[in-house]
């Protein structure tokens, strides 16, 4: 892993510890409705699946229900309104990032989140101008587990996909990376669910503090 040009991150679980501003947005939705809050534990386990899995948590029905799509367009306007109120970079992961900029390696973010989340998550945060990419579930016509988002990063900085390194706490995070002909590393450090085995995903390693990049830069 020598020739590392590039690495990549997933946002939310990954780069960035969404998952208070998460909870909160979701834990008010339930109080607008009438409904006792969630244990943060609980909904830490399914940030990283997106607001899908966070409205099934929270009030028990599929997509198929006819309350599912307005109730999951209300927790998003409640998450856009605190988008950055206590989500921070996870613990190590700021010396990560000066350690690739000192070096001259790129970072980007490749995520799912709609851009109209992640750009201004991002931007509160001071990252925008510091990454060298970002692609959101939005930006291409496919999202993880399809490679397209990976690969049309790699397009942006002119960087060959055997040359990167992503980063990721979800088994579609190592999918897609694998299938970009990537280096993989999972970040168990994450949204895992307690019985979730990330040994399944293949990975090339796996990481339980971003310290352990480094090792493979």
């Amino acid at each position: 892993m020598t020739n590392i040009q590039c690495v990549l991150f997933d946002l939310d679980g990954t780069l960035v510890d969404t998952a208070p501003d998460l909870a909160n947005a979701l834990n008010t939705l339930l109080a607008a409705h009438n409904k006792p809050p969630l244990a943060f534990t609980r909904i830490r386990e399914v940030v990283s699946q997106g607001g899908i899995a966070m409205i099934k948590l929270a009030f028990n029905i599929t997509p198929e229900d006819q309350r599912f799509e307005p109730l999951k367009q209300q927790f998003l306007q409640l998450y856009q309104q605190q988008l950055y109120q206590h989500s921070r970079l996870f613990p190590g992961m700021e010396n990560i990032l000066q350690y690739l900029e000192t070096h001259h390696i790129l970072w980007g973010v490749v995520t799912n989140k709609p851009s109209w989340l992640t750009e201004p998550l991002l931007q509160g945060l001071n990252l925008t101008q510091r990454a060298a990419c970002i692609v959101s579930g939005d930006t291409t016509a496919q999202s993880k587990p399809h490679p397209l988002p990976l690969l049309y990063a790699c397009q942006q900085l002119s960087i060959m996909p055997k040359d990167c390194l992503y980063i990721g706490d979800a088994q579609r995070d190592i999918e897609a990376g694998k299938r970009a002909n990537m280096m993989t590393l999972a970040a168990l450090f994450g949204y895992l669910k307690a019985d979730e085995d990330a040994t399944q995903w293949q990975a090339d390693a796996m990481i339980n503090t971003p310290e352990e990049i480094l090792a493979y830069l």
